[in-house]
């Protein structure tokens, strides 16, 4: 979406209209708002946007907020009577339609919460795609600015009440908190084994590439550690030169804690260790128990989705990349 223009303004759908449409939102309105605040590509978030695009709304869109387009992806995006949420801006050519990021959606993610809870293990998507996407996430604005065209001026309007799933408000006020204690900010993300063995045999609810895409899009991430070992190391901090280590005080159950001891004992040892006061205490436990604790309800809006999506892959056509 950002790459089709030079300012984007994302819409964030307020819980009821969630509700009402797609069933209840996994994150409440104020956790999604803080969510895409800090995804990277974003410039401005626009809270209370109703879930279907009316005339009246494009009106104010247009004429006070100065939008040029609408975007969505080519995946439906259907009302509960089944017509198209984005009829309205399709009759005035004002959307544009984007490439769907295929392999993830905030379904699929909700399916593997509900199927793991009754089986002993989860599995990840296929990853062959997601490699090339860290790549790109990886030089986050950079990239986007250096093929860019300087002239061009279009702002567009990115409504959205879905996606960022398990990488929540949670994560990201304590990461804008780590990078406010210096100037580059490095993440590590532990490979999907060591995190079953530390959270237990349902954990993670996302692959490795799923996570780094996820800590990437956020602005608060300079750059990502993929596969960093749980213990730090004072080979670790040599390595990528880091004069601080940051950790919440919110966080996951940790089977193993008793038996393996303090994994940050050596940045604690060398003075380079800080814990910081966690502004938000959701974590990915919490949002687990809240899908599980709705079960029949997210079973049912899944069915229906899935339906919908079916439908879509049926009548599916080639988008082509901006």
């Amino acid at each position: 979406a950002r790459a089709c223009g030079d300012y984007l303004v994302l819409g964030v759908v307020p819980d009821e209209e969630v509700i009402m449409a797609k069933g209840p939102p996994v994150m409440n309105e104020d956790e999604r708002l803080c969510t895409v605040e800090a995804v990277r590509w974003v410039d401005e978030v626009m809270p209370g946007v109703p879930y279907e695009i009316t005339e009246e709304f494009m009106t104010e869109l247009f004429e006070k907020h100065k939008i040029d387009f609408i975007v969505h992806g080519d995946d439906p995006c259907l009302l509960p009577d089944g017509t198209d949420a984005y009829a309205a801006a399709k009759r005035v050519n004002r959307f544009v339609t984007i490439k769907r990021t295929e392999g993830v959606s905030s379904t699929d993610i909700v399916g593997r919460m509900l199927m793991c809870t009754r089986a002993s293990s989860c599995t990840s998507p296929n990853v062959s795609e997601q490699k090339t996407q860290l790549r790109t996430f990886s030089q986050g604005l950079e990239a986007l600015e250096e093929g860019g065209d300087e002239a061009t001026s279009v702002s567009h309007f990115l409504p959205t009440s879905r996606r960022f799933v398990q990488f929540s408000s949670g994560h990201v006020e304590i990461l804008k908190q780590a990078k406010s204690l210096g100037d580059f900010l490095l993440v590590g993300i532990h490979r999907d084994e060591v995190v079953t063995a530390h959270r237990g045999p349902h954990q993670p609810i996302l692959g490795l590439h799923e996570r780094s895409l996820s800590v990437l899009a956020c602005k608060y991430a300079d750059e990502v550690i993929i596969g960093a070992p749980f213990v730090v190391t004072k080979d670790l901090l040599i390595t990528f030169n880091i004069n601080l280590v940051v950790h919440g005080t919110c966080g996951e159950k940790n089977f193993r804690s008793k038996e393996e001891g303090d994994p940050y004992a050596v940045p604690k040892d060398l003075g380079l260790f800080q814990t910081v006061e966690s502004p938000r205490l959701l974590t990915t436990g919490d949002i687990i128990k809240r899908v599980v604790d709705n079960r029949t309800a997210y079973e049912a809006r899944n069915e229906k989705k899935n339906k919908s999506q079916a439908n879509y892959y049926e009548q599916k056509s080639f988008v082509e990349e901006l």
